[in-house]
């Protein structure tokens, strides 16, 4: 599926969503309180983000000396920067979204996940079978695609 339709969307929809819920919290609760809640949970969202990204930070630093190379804190950070940026625009439905991913157990299954989908996508680890100029090597959409020729170097 192609990425540029569901961005289109998603940049259509999801401000539709929040001016809703905006203008439905804000006729039960009144404006005011409606602005004070949209801060409040900036506030409290940046702080909970501060500190799951200093532990994460911890992490990849302990991992980093132990000689293991620190995947899923790194992934986990990424996240982190995700709901932060989720957090900090103003509305609910990006804040609970925020919110959720502030959940360390919900966070590393979506990256167990978006792992296990990426690797059948991407085929086993290795280089692929063959090389420049070998059989199977070179691989377009149309076969195998091999270039001979002849070098040459100018002594001057």
């Amino acid at each position: 599926m192609r990425l540029f339709p569901i961005l289109l969307v998603l940049f259509l929809l999801v401000p539709l969503l929040e001016i809703y819920l905006l203008i439905k919290v804000g006729s039960h609760i009144g404006a005011f309180n409606t602005i004070v809640l949209v801060v409040a949970t900036a506030i409290g969202g940046a702080a909970l983000l501060r500190l799951q990204g200093l532990a994460t930070l911890t992490r990849v630093r302990q991992e980093m000396e132990a000689g293991v190379l620190p995947a899923m804190p790194m992934l986990e950070g990424v996240l982190l920067v995700f709901a932060g940026a989720l957090l900090l625009t103003p509305g609910f439905f990006t804040d609970a979204l925020g919110f959720l991913l502030l959940i360390p157990p919900l966070r590393r299954a979506l990256i167990r996940e978006f792992i296990r989908a990426g690797a059948g996508r991407m085929g086993p680890p290795g280089p692929p079978p063959g090389g420049a100029g070998q059989p199977g090597g070179g691989d377009t959409e149309r076969g195998p695609r091999t270039l001979e020729g002849e070098y040459w170097r100018d002594e001057d």
